[in-house]
């Protein structure tokens, strides 16, 4: 069986700081899994998590809103340019196996509902989403309680 993917969503200026470094530890700890992680390519969450899957060595695949390869933020493996705009948060859901949702913004909550929707599985750090939580929907309270959540969900 191939590699989980999983899409880590955030804002891309957290408003809470401590949000980047949950995001880096969270990207090292699905690329020492062997997973295959997506963002949105951009800055703040997304950023800190393709640092931390490149600190591991991991992959990181950036699918970003533009159309310039270059707006993509360092460590991201592949760079995917959509000229989707906001649109795109539907590939990234669409091509994840799971959702890791770290803090928040309105391009995060859209991802959370799509995947919900869709029946990806959430696991969420640090979002204001607790109505949200059920079935579809499960609160870590760190990066490692996260990936133990994601292993549970995902195997491996």
């Amino acid at each position: 069986m191939a590699a989980p993917y999983v899409l880590v969503s955030g804002a891309g200026e957290p408003r809470d700081p401590s949000l980047v470094e949950t995001a880096t530890t969270a990207g090292r700890l699905l690329a020492e899994r062997g997973w295959l992680v997506l963002t949105g390519g951009l800055g703040g969450v997304m950023a800190a998590a393709a640092a931390g899957v490149d600190e591991a060595g991991g992959t990181a695949v950036a699918i970003l809103p533009g159309v310039d390869r270059a707006d993509a933020s360092p460590g991201h493996a592949i760079v995917l340019p959509t000229g989707m705009g906001e649109m795109r948060n539907a590939l990234l859901v669409r091509s994840a196996d799971a959702v890791l949702a770290i803090g928040g913004s309105w391009g995060t909550l859209s991802e959370v509902a799509l995947a919900a929707r869709t029946g990806v599985p959430v696991v969420t750090i640090g979002t204001d989403l607790p109505a949200f939580a059920g079935p579809e929907v499960q609160v870590a309270g760190s990066a490692e309680e996260a990936v133990r959540a994601l292993t549970g969900i995902l195997g491996g």
